[in-house]
């Protein structure tokens, strides 16, 4: 069943690509692009502030410990 999945992945990027598009159109996000998350109000522990979301949400990241 993966397999089947991954072919029609595969299929779908070649007919992308036949179509003229290089690439999986998406909506940039800075706060997943910095490994955060949106949540409403202040960030609680185990998260720190990092910023905001687009529509005024926090921007939370998880404390990892070394």
């Amino acid at each position: 069943m993966r397999i089947l999945y991954q072919l029609l992945v595969v299929l779908f990027m070649m007919l992308q690509g036949a179509a003229g598009k290089h690439y999986i159109p998406r909506p940039f996000n800075p706060c997943a692009a910095q490994n955060g998350r949106c949540f409403p109000g202040i960030c609680r522990r185990p998260y720190y502030w990092i910023g905001r979301c687009g529509n005024g949400l926090s921007c939370c990241r998880r404390y990892v410990e070394a």
